[in-house]
């Protein structure tokens, strides 16, 4: 790897301290305090000629990384920040002691030359540096609340800079690539992936307080079930077989209510090999559950009773929020109002004036004319099945106007293999998806527990397969064998959480919700430090 001169400078320092016996990566260190709880203890404030007459006692001691640092003659100022805040602290000469860990010392000798204390920290320390700080609590004359430190230690040190200036990265795709710089100089992005902890606690406390029970299903399979997406395949080497990573854990979780379980659920990482744009990503969280007894009814009621118990919990979530439409269009919505149910047939009729009640497996050719027809066309169309057509003709001409948040139900059987159709209109399945600004967030359906029509179902969808369609739901016999021995009638409900989030914190990417999302590795000729430049 190739170092700027600053680099090379930092790199010395180290072998420097190392030389003279320095520890300069730390095994431990006792942390008494976090920076907001210090924050809070303003009636324990020391006067400041006292503390530059007889130095610090230690009442706090603490630790965090340098954010910014400057020294003028005999004092040195600098902040420090740890996972909830930072603060001022000052370093007076001849008031100040190193701590190696083992002893406080006033000096040390570096290649045969004494350093004070206080040279070591103007001279060896840089922002970005690690540092373990005891000492007392004043303000300084401009009333910033400040540590006076009575002794460091040196935790880690930094060889490369952080973003020059305190000013973060500027560039979207060096923020996904190093996120831990985003994080450490973007406030509201360390706010962000806060939120999103609290809300996977939140959501789960929910389904417990609901009676749900939590169960893990695998990440292999040796078939690609439970949606209609292309899957991830490897190679299993003791098996000697090919294996299809995760669609969705929907088959499992269903087969877990046959062995007794009446409400379960799973917050699942899911693999789709599938384009990636905003509002796609090929590995994702999703959260999913199955009540027995239930149909899809129950869970529209359920979808709103979550929502009002994740707005009444999380106070950083906003009810009202403002969001770019694909256009680029800032957009109002609003989950206080009554939200809108759609008809899937009869919106897609009134967008675009075709019926797709009235196309089955092997009206290919014929929906693809009159999708063309209406000049409607999207990539690969020619070598999809009815239900990928279908699907994706939603997509084009009624999702995307869809400000929401809005139920979007009556969906033609053809679209779901494993959903159940209407007793009232055989046409349809019993179905729904909530949808935000053009963005599918949950899709839930009255289950199918009739073996008979699940295979028939499988079989139908083998033939897309053979067609050509990488999107059709493939054949899972297990899941038959297990739906023969009775499965209850349930419902079924599967929310994106990187949807939801990316919606709920108004911003526009899926990455922005995902602390380290998957980015296609960089040329092997190019440094980092020349993409830093961007910084």
């Amino acid at each position: 790897m190739n170092y700027t001169n600053e680099s090379l400078d930092r790199i010395q320092k180290i072998k420097k301290l190392k030389d003279a016996g320095l520890i300069v990566y730390a095994n431990k260190f006792d942390k008494k305090y976090d920076i907001s709880e210090i924050l809070k203890n303003k009636d324990k404030i020391k006067d400041a000629s006292y503390l530059m007459k007889d130095g610090a006692s230690g009442d706090f001691k603490t630790a965090g990384r340098i954010i910014s640092f400057h020294s003028h003659g005999k004092l040195a100022f600098a902040k420090i920040q740890d996972n909830t805040g930072f603060i001022q602290i000052c370093f007076v000469k001849d008031k100040i002691k190193l701590n190696d860990g083992q002893n406080f010392l006033d000096s040390i000798d570096i290649q045969g030359e004494k350093k004070i204390a206080y040279k070591i920290i103007e001279k060896f320390i840089d922002v970005g540096d690690y540092l373990g700080i005891e000492g007392d609590l004043f303000f300084t004359k401009h009333g910033e609340l400040t540590i006076f430190v009575d002794n460091f230690q040196i935790l880690s040190k930094a060889i490369r800079p952080l973003p020059e200036k305190w000013h973060g990265i500027k560039d979207k795709e060096l923020s996904y690539r190093q996120r831990y710089l985003d994080l450490i100089s973007n406030e509201e992005t360390y706010n962000r992936f806060l939120l999103r902890s609290k809300f996977l606690k939140v959501l789960r406390d929910f389904y417990h307080e609901n009676n749900f029970i939590e169960i893990e299903t695998p990440v292999l399979g040796s078939a690609a079930s439970g949606a209609a997406a292309k899957p991830f395949v490897t190679y299993h080497n003791d098996f000697d077989h090919d294996f299809f990573l995760r669609i969705s854990p929907e088959t499992n979780l269903k087969k877990s209510t046959v062995g007794r379980f009446e409400k379960v659920f799973e917050i699942a990482r899911d693999f789709r090999n599938e384009g990636s744009d905003p509002s796609h990503l090929q590995e994702f969280t999703m959260v999913e559950h199955y009540a027995v007894y239930w149909n899809f009814e129950n869970n529209m009621d359920f979808t709103e009773k979550m929502f009002n118990y994740l707005f009444d919990n999380i106070p950083e979530l906003k009810k009202q929020i403002k969001v770019k439409n694909k256009n680029g269009e800032i957009k109002e919505i609003d989950f206080s109002n009554k939200w809108e149910k759609i008809d899937y047939i009869d919106g897609v009729k009134n967008s675009c004036g075709i019926d797709v009640t009235k196309y089955n497996l092997g009206d290919e050719k014929k929906l693809i004319s009159d999708i063309k027809g209406v000049g409607v066309e999207f990539v690969g169309m020619d070598k999809m099945a009815v239900p990928t057509l279908i699907d994706y003709l939603y997509k084009k001409v009624l999702r995307p106007n869809i400000v929401g948040p809005a139920f979007v139900y009556n969906y033609p059987k053809t679209m779901q293999p494993l959903a159940r159709q209407s007793d009232k209109n055989s046409n349809i399945v019993e179905q729904f998806q909530l949808v935000v600004n053009g963005w599918e967030i949950v899709k839930a359906y009255s289950e199918l527990v009739d073996p008979e029509i699940q295979k028939a179902n499988f079989d139908s969808q083998k033939e897309a397969i053979k067609q050509g369609d990488e999107e059709a739901t493939s054949g899972d016999d297990d899941f038959v064998l297990a739906m023969e021995y009775a499965m209850p009638p349930q419902s079924g409900f599967g929310m994106g959480i990187e949807r939801i989030l990316t919606i709920l914190s108004e911003q526009e990417n899926l990455r922005d919700i995902v602390l380290f999302p998957l980015m296609k590795p960089l040329k092997n000729d190019i440094d980092i430090d020349q993409e830093n430049e961007l910084i």
